[in-house]
């Protein structure tokens, strides 16, 4: 049996629909759904040289690997490769194959380090060790059973608080765009973001089909966002929470609770059984509230990095 190879083709819906299924079995405390794939490798901004690889065995994809430059960070020259292969497919050489060809690409690019994502298990991180990576920072998945937890009651915002939908912006989404842009930047992480592009937020972020705007829920202080929840939704049943964050100015009033709490109520009503986020396990403060939501930790990443010479 022969390994081979090749990046994903958009125009065969086939290739998109082997890419989310890896990612589901190898990954599925994150949400993937073959829409969120062609939209991922298509609304990329330019400058990311985003690529989507797969290594496929007799016809069959059996590993996946997202590649690109961190271009929306301050330093240049940094790379991602996130590499997964298929639980029961695994030692056949794809792993290897689909690094040595991200690394390639990278290289070509001008990247000077890449940073990859290893689930917290040793035969995974063993593999990225061999291939020159060192650990780094880590991150919780946490889930949240909807249909069976309970949730704390809701609450009534507290005066001059409003309680909105990302539906209600839909018309203009430019102040979501500079919460976003404040919160991210705030996130701890091995790379320093800035978002300064309202286009190709909107094309990456805004109008990526996981996004649900009707269950996305904003804290709204004197007419301006305050706080979010960013809501993504698989249409299977599964939630996931793809940024949660408040504005400087108004940290320490329990605003993003408040939203991420209703977020989830109203999940809960429109049939959503589970509920999936992240967090650097250096986030003390966003841990603790998602414990109190209920979520559990169910796994564990670690960032590794690999300079290349």
């Amino acid at each position: 049996m022969t390994v081979i190879v090749r990046d994903l083709r958009p125009e065969v819906r086939a290739d998109a629909e082997g890419f989310s299924h890896v990612r589901r079995l190898a990954i599925p405390f994150m949400l993937s759904t073959p829409k969120s794939v062609l939209h991922n490798l298509t609304h990329s901004h330019p400058d990311a040289h985003f690529t989507q690889l797969v290594a496929e065995e007799d016809g069959e994809i059996i590993g996946t690997a997202q590649v690109g430059l961190a271009h929306d960070s301050p330093e240049p020259g940094q790379g991602n490769a996130n590499i997964y292969i298929r639980p029961d497919r695994t030692r056949r050489g794809a792993g290897t194959l689909l690094v040595r060809t991200a690394e390639e690409r990278l290289a070509t690019l001008g990247a000077r380090k890449i940073y990859t994502w290893v689930l917290d298990e040793p035969a995974n991180r063993a593999f990225a060790e061999r291939h020159g990576y060192r650990a780094s920072r880590s991150a919780y998945f946490l889930r949240l059973d909807l249909a069976n937890g309970t949730l704390p009651p809701l609450q009534d915002p507290p005066p001059g608080v409003e309680l909105r939908t990302g539906a209600d912006f839909a018309d203009d989404p430019r102040p979501l765009f500079e919460l976003d842009a404040e919160v991210t930047s705030d996130e701890p992480g091995d790379i320093e973001t800035e978002f300064t592009d309202y286009e190709a937020w909107l094309e990456e972020t805004w109008r990526h089909p996981l996004l649900d705007l009707d269950l996305t829920t904003v804290a709204v202080v004197d007419g301006r966002p305050a706080a979010f929840t960013a809501a993504y939704t698989d249409g299977a049943g599964r939630y996931g929470t793809a940024m949660t964050g408040t504005a400087r100015a108004h940290r320490g009033r329990g605003l993003a609770k408040l939203a991420k709490n209703a977020s989830l109520h109203r999940a809960r009503a429109a049939g959503y059984t589970e509920a999936f986020t992240g967090n650097d396990t250096g986030n003390a403060p966003m841990i603790a509230v998602n414990k109190w939501f209920g979520y559990e930790v169910c796994a564990t990443e670690v960032r590794h990095v690999r300079e290349l010479g």
